[in-house]
């Protein structure tokens, strides 16, 4: 492998398949943290100016585990921004500004004081299971109805995504940040979600395996609003169940909301529910709400 070049900014070290320079960066403030790990061509900072923190995410660098050519993630990130402009809500993150930058492109969002549910970097698996300062152990242990709430948040947003005319893709437990001390989610990466109608043209859509639906990997397949009825079903076992164990036993919560999120990740599309809403008032329903 080619030798990696250190860039240092303000308070954070990191490391790039080249040297690129990120003057424009220290404009915005002072950078106190980075995620360099993706792999998706983007790179992000949290930075910080007149005590105000923002979150930064930059496609044009050539980030270590990005295998692909960094005009790909410009482009994809520029069509991020009418997804965040067409689907903004209280429970994703807020975009305030986008602009081009020498050899790149950068979204600015509101800070989100939150811990990510797949910190792969920080709590690779099996860590992230079973490691007292994991977010996702954390996550696990808390009461039962902080965790419903949660669940609870991500439908109403894919509902509001639904009724826009949008497909979730790439949605995991990685795109879902929550703050412990409010107890509040907010989701935060929705760069791959699609326009309707949308067709699988890739064989392997991006994604976790752990909650994709099977025509998420078959070439030419429909991916709609069933399809984001498996992802929910799937969610709902990760935060409340045993994820791909989706046995009663390693249920927490009720039996009813069990056979709710059951019928949703059913293999055969045609058993699922026909809509996100649909679960969303199933899933209340058996939450007696």
């Amino acid at each position: 492998m080619d030798k990696m070049k250190v860039i240092r900014l303000d308070k954070v070290s990191f490391q790039l398949k080249e040297h690129f320079n990120f003057e424009w960066l220290k404009a915005l403030g002072e950078v106190f943290c980075v995620f360099d790990k993706q792999d998706s061509g983007n790179i992000c900072f949290g930075i910080e100016k007149d005590e105000v923190k923002k979150f930064v995410k930059f496609a044009g660098a050539k980030t270590k585990e990005y295998k692909g050519k960094p005009e790909d993630a410009i482009a994809r990130l520029k069509d991020a921004i009418t997804l965040y402009e067409n689907l903004q809500h209280k429970h994703l993150v807020k975009l305030l500004d986008h602009f081009e930058v020498e050899k790149g492109y950068v979204l600015v969002f509101e800070w989100f004081d939150g811990e990510c549910l797949h910190p792969h970097w920080s709590f690779p698996p099996p860590h992230k299971y079973t490691h007292p300062d994991s977010p996702f152990f954390r996550f696990k242990q808390l009461p039962i109805e902080h965790r419903l709430e949660a669940f609870k948040n991500i439908l109403e947003f894919h509902v509001y995504v639904e009724k826009n005319n949008y497909v979730a893709v790439d949605f995991y437990d990685g795109s879902i940040l929550y703050n412990f001390k409010k107890n509040m989610i907010k989701i935060c990466d929705i760069d791959l979600y699609k326009k309707k109608p949308f067709m699988n043209k890739m064989g392997r859509l991006w994604g976790s395996s752990r909650f994709m639906a099977p025509e998420e990997f078959e070439l030419g397949k429909d991916i709609d609003e069933r399809t984001n009825v498996f992802n929910m079903g799937a969610i709902a076992f990760g935060l409340l169940g045993g994820e791909l164990d989706r046995s009663i036993s390693k249920w927490d919560a009720s039996q009813e909301l069990y056979e709710v999120a059951g019928k949703a990740v059913k293999k055969d599309k045609k058993e699922r529910y026909s809509t996100v809403e649909e679960l969303y008032l199933a899933w209340k329903s058996a939450l007696k709400e």
